[in-house]
């Protein structure tokens, strides 16, 4: 009898009785109970252990490797060395213009590459300005 795969010890039956029926004949009422329970022990596994979006700058990380790039091979997506470097260093995020053409360039997917990377020392990178000087000219200086 096919019981639900809710806990630790269920689980571990399920998987056990997986592992007995690995070798069953294609549709026969083994490989039926296999499939059955692989949809139990898959259902389960997805709710206790929850695999979190992929890093979008691991991700390019971890293509450059695959690809044998370096930062150099970058820059036409990224822009400059510095622009790499802080992209990189995740001291500036990813705009549009640069996640299209990893994307193109990379087969990235996409939505790997706008999430949203985990920050070091769990602060969000520095937030753009319009470039202008809170202490120009009409500005008032904290003392």
């Amino acid at each position: 009898m096919i019981e639900p795969v809710v806990d630790k010890e269920s689980h571990g039956r399920a998987l056990r009785r997986i592992e007995e029926l690995w070798d069953a004949e294609p549709g026969s009422p083994e490989a039926q109970e296999l499939d059955a329970l692989a949809t139990l022990v898959d259902a389960y596994e997805r709710k206790q252990f929850p695999v979190a979006p992929p890093d979008p700058i691991a991700a390019i990380e971890a293509r450059c490797e695959q690809l044998g790039w370096t930062r150099k091979e970058l820059e036409p997506l990224i822009g400059s060395r510095a622009r790499v470097s802080e992209v990189l260093g995740r001291k500036r995020a990813l705009t549009l213009p640069m996640i299209r053409k990893l994307h193109a360039s990379m087969q990235i997917p996409a939505e790997v590459l706008i999430a949203h990377p985990p920050h070091s020392r769990g602060k969000p990178p520095p937030r753009r300005t319009s470039g202008r000087s809170t202490h120009g000219k009409g500005a008032k200086r904290a003392a």
